[in-house]
């Protein structure tokens, strides 16, 4: 039988057909636009039965025994009964805010973000706690800010594509197809990028930027489109404010000033400038690559600004504004006590910029723990994530989780963070798993994730475990749903869709017709109703009004005032299509055929090093060391390496995060620079 759902082993959320044989998943397919033989392949979905099936699977609860020394299985009533108990007790204590839920990102962030969410809030904590500080949702944050939502690049139908800090050959393979189609009709490719992918290797125009100098670029390149008057004179001056501002302050980041700094030639800022401002239309597809700096938010600013100063703003095959799924919002916040912060409050436009992205900075947690600032968290949730391996200064995330009371970790794997757990509860993988994802809310067409086997083991899908705690915790009213058809049809009521008339549509339900240029006919949603080249807004909340009005706040690379000592760029690898962040490399096909866990060395530093293709080399930071075989490679620049990132659970020694830090935070969205650090090398001794 061949099924329509969504895969969730990734953000991608591509649209599939899954081959089922007696409630079995035997294979499954992306579909595509494209005609068979030109469609990418992924391997994580082509190894879909084998993490299903994997005998690593957690199959039923776990809760550690008495003496601490491991776990022992339990039954679900037994498991959620000690749950609620401890969060009961901790209310009790020290207050329900002294709970929280920390979100990764497997589960997705639609319907399984809104939940817990619901749940937060009415049982009185207002810490619900994602990772988008470092990851899309700062990015989402500078859009908003800039032209009132995030824009998406219709790649396809574009005359020149911009590809900043994204490699979507290894994580969205539907935009890589996209991209492909592009330049196969014509279209001229410029790719900013300090490592030499394979993208890089197809550009007109490839920068190799200097890690998280992206921000003076794009400031150099909106300087060199204004005074050579290349920008869109009608979009500007009737749908945009502050433009004078914006011409002021990009003058102070002219090519010839900026050009050093970030590695590149006067003569390359300004072509690509001239190219993206004179191909039309253009799309950027900008990505990870400017997440995790602390300048991620005005940089992403000025790349938003770059779209609407071209005229390539909600136009096709340009970066078109979504037309968002009119869902109930179910989180229920007004129910939280009045004036009740979370730990997050430092940064309160973030917390509140959308009506569901909710709280971002997921730092603040590890404050919460151990310096019970702003207030203590005893409790925590883990709900499909792996902080002690993927967040920043993993030995100071380690300490918290080892720390904190109680911790209570959703996964279908036993992580390095579930290692800690008090309670661990069986998630049920995407295939056993019907909800709506963002993907199919933000914006049309909309397709379900529909289960097309039934859970394996005794393991539950996300929803039923947040569902059954909420009664448990006596909230049945607030949580009626028996089935995660029926929570759907109650967000999607005002659209008048339903999960049969979605599963009636498995190529896609489109409720409304894409429309372009949409701004001729309703404002931008800013409060000026315009795009925003400043933000009085930010000004009054004492952050920039124009992206780096006030310069960079310091040098964007960690420990860079340590150079003497630690005289190498680190760079955080890119992902390898075959995992998600720490995930899978628990599953023996993915591990086959791919680069593994190495650090790229140019060849001149590896001379310098005496290091071979190999060796096992010692990577420190003031932070800590970690040990990986070196890969002697040109795709890196001299006095930089790449280090694989998303290992720690396959090997300790090898978590690039023990040598990232949190000690600084961009004063918006409270990103730290877990990106590009300034580290040392040296042959590791070998165990005899």
């Amino acid at each position: 039988m061949i099924l329509d759902t969504v895969c969730r082993l990734c953000s991608s959320c591509c649209p599939i057909e899954a081959e089922v044989v007696d409630n079995r998943l035997i294979a499954a397919r992306r579909k595509s636009f494209l005609a068979p033989e030109k469609r990418l392949s992924c391997p994580k979905l082509a190894a879909a039965p084998d993490i299903v099936y994997s005998p690593q699977r957690l199959m039923t609860p776990l809760i550690r025994k008495d003496d601490g020394s491991g776990f022992r299985g339990a039954g679900w009533d037994e498991a959620l009964d000690l749950v609620v108990a401890r969060l009961t007790r901790h209310r009790e204590e020290t207050g329900a805010r002294s709970i929280a839920w920390l979100r990764g990102m497997a589960a997705d962030w639609g319907a399984p973000w809104d939940y817990p969410n619901r749940l937060m809030h009415v049982f009185g904590s207002p810490n619900t706690i994602g990772n988008g500080s470092i990851c899309f949702v700062a990015r989402d944050f500078a859009h908003s800010c800039t032209y009132g939502a995030m824009a998406f690049p219709e790649a396809k139908n574009a005359r020149c594509i911009l590809i900043w800090g994204k490699n979507d050959g290894n994580t969205a393979l539907g935009a890589a197809e996209s991209i492909h189609y592009a330049r196969e009709q014509g279209a001229a490719l410029v790719v900013i990028d300090p490592v030499e992918t394979a993208l890089a290797r197809k550009a007109d125009i490839w920068l190799q930027i200097k890690p998280g100098h992206d921000g003076l670029l794009a400031m150099a390149m909106i300087n060199e489109i204004i005074a050579e008057r290349l920008f869109d004179e009608e979009f500007v001056g009737h749908y945009t404010t502050g433009f004078d501002r914006l011409r002021e302050i990009a003058a102070r980041y002219p090519a010839e000033s900026v050009a050093e700094k970030t590695w590149l030639t006067v003569d390359q800022i300004k072509q690509a400038a001239r190219l993206y401002a004179t191909t039309k239309p253009a799309s950027i597809i900008d990505g990870n690559g400017l997440d995790m700096h602390r300048e991620v938010f005005d940089t992403t600013r000025a790349i938003a600004m770059l779209r609407a100063l071209t005229g390539n703003l909600d136009k096709p095959g340009g970066d078109v504004l979504p037309q968002p799924i009119p869902v109930r919002n179910i989180h229920l916040k007004d129910r939280l006590p009045d004036g009740m912060a979370p730990i997050t409050r430092d940064y309160p436009l973030f917390n509140t910029f959308s009506d569901t992205w909710g709280n971002q900075v997921q730092g603040c947690l590890i404050d919460a723990i151990l310096e019970e600032s702003p207030y203590p968290v005893k409790m925590v949730v883990v709900q499909t994530g792996n902080p002690v391996v993927t967040m920043a200064d993993s030995t100071r995330t380690r300490e918290a989780f080892t720390k904190v009371e109680t911790l209570v970790v959703i996964d279908m794997f036993l992580s390095e963070t579930a290692k800690l757990a008090d309670v661990i509860l069986p998630a049920a993988s995407c295939f056993e798993t019907t909800q709506l994802n963002r993907f199919s809310i933000r914006n049309n067409p909309m397709f379900l994730q529909n289960a097309v086997i039934p859970p394996v083991g005794d393991s539950w899908p996300n929803w039923r475990i947040v569902f059954e705690l909420g009664r448990r915790l006596g909230f049945a009213a607030e949580f009626p749903w028996q089935s995660a058809e029926e929570a759907i049809d109650y967000q999607l009521e005002p659209t008048g869709v339903t999960v049969e008339k979605l599963r009636q549509h498995g190529n896609g339900l489109r409720i409304e017709e894409l429309r372009y240029e949409k701004y001729r006919e309703e404002p931008f949603k800013t409060p000026t109703g315009k795009v925003e080249f400043f933000s009085e807004r930010l000004a009054k909340a004492g952050l920039p009004g124009v992206p780096f009005e006030h310069g960079l706040i310091d040098n964007p690379i960690s420990f860079a005032d340590q150079s003497d000592e630690y005289p190498m760029l680190g760079i955080s690898g890119s992902r390898d299509i075959r995992f998600t962040n720490s995930q899978f490399r628990n599953i023996p096909s993915l591990l086959r055929g791919g680069t593994g866990c190495v650090v790229d060395i140019h060849p001149d530093d590896a001379r310098g090093y005496d290091l071979t293709e190999g060796d096992l080399v010692l990577i420190e930071s003031p932070k800590g060391a970690i040990e990986m075989t070196a890969r002697i490679s040109i795709i890196v620049r001299p006095g930089t390496v790449r280090i694989a990132w998303g290992w720690g659970d396959y090997d300790s020694r090898a978590n690039l995060n023990t040598l990232t830090e949190d000690d600084r935070r961009g004063l918006a969205t409270g990103t730290s620079t877990m990106r590009s650090f300034m580290c040392r090398l040296r042959r590791a001794r070998q165990e005899e």
